[in-house]
C-alpha cells in the first residue's frame, strides 16, 4: 500500500479509516529500513492510527453540528473580534504539522456566534489535510453563511515545518494569510480597525 492512499482515506468508514491508517504506519516503518517487531515500534501503528484519526477529525465534523443552535439575536452592530486562536493542521502538500494563531472579526446584522463556536469553527477546517490560504476562505465563509454577517475577517498567522524541517529550513518564518468579505473587503474603515486591534494583541 502506497502512503499516498491516506489522502483518500477519509472517505471511507471509520473502521476501515483506522485498519488503513496502522497499515500505512506499518508501511513506513517498513520503508525506513527500521525493525517492525522491535519493542519501541510493536504499538506504534496503531497509535499512529489513533493519532490520526484525532488529527483528522474535521472530516468527521458539520458545520450545523459543530455550531449547536448558538446563534443569538444581535444587541448591536459593533464588530466582533475573538483573537489569538490556536490551531494544528496538516500541510496537504507533505503531512507534515502547521501551526499559529487565527484571529477572526466578524460584524453582525441581526445575530451573533457563541464565541467557543468560532474557535470551534477554526478547529473544525484546521483539522483536515490543509493548505493555509484555503484555510482561511472556508472559515470567513462559513461565519458568513451562518449568521448572515455584514462583514468577515480572518487573519491567520503560521509557522510550517515542511519549511522548517525539510527543504528550505528557514527557521523563523512565519505565513499569514486573510480573507476578507463583505464590508471587511469593501470598506477600508472596516478592515483598518479589524487590523489595527488584532495587531494590537
Amino acid at each position: 500500500m502506497r502512503v499516498y492512499k491516506i489522502f483518500l482515506i477519509y472517505r471511507r468508514s471509520k473502521m476501515n479509516r483506522y485498519d488503513e491508517f496502522k497499515q500505512a504506519a506499518q508501511t513506513i516503518i517498513h520503508a525506513s529500513g527500521d525493525d517492525p517487531q522491535r519493542e519501541g515500534l510493536l504499538a506504534t501503528p496503531d497509535r499512529v492510527a489513533r493519532s490520526y484519526e484525532y488529527l483528522l477529525r474535521g472530516y468527521d465534523q458539520k458545520l450545523e453540528d459543530v455550531v449547536h443552535g448558538a446563534i443569538f439575536q444581535a444587541e448591536s452592530d459593533d464588530m466582533v473580534i475573538v483573537r489569538d486562536i490556536e490551531f494544528y493542521s496538516l500541510c496537504e502538500h507533505h503531512m507534515l504539522p502547521f501551526f499559529g494563531v487565527c484571529h477572526v472579526g466578524y460584524i453582525p446584522t441581526d445575530r451573533i456566534l457563541g464565541v467557543s463556536k468560532v474557535a470551534r469553527i477554526v478547529d473544525m477546517f484546521a483539522r483536515r489535510l490543509q493548505i493555509q490560504e484555503r484555510l482561511v476562505k472556508e472559515i470567513s465563509h462559513a461565519i458568513m453563511d451562518t449568521i448572515g454577517a455584514e462583514g468577515v475577517g480572518v487573519v491567520m498567522e503560521a509557522q510550517h515545518l515542511c519549511m522548517r524541517m525539510r527543504g528550505v529550513e528557514k527557521q523563523n518564518s512565519v505565513m499569514t494569510s486573510s480573507s476578507m468579505l463583505g464590508s471587511f473587503r469593501s470598506d477600508s474603515r472596516s478592515r483598518a480597525e479589524f487590523l489595527r486591534l488584532i495587531k494590537n494583541s
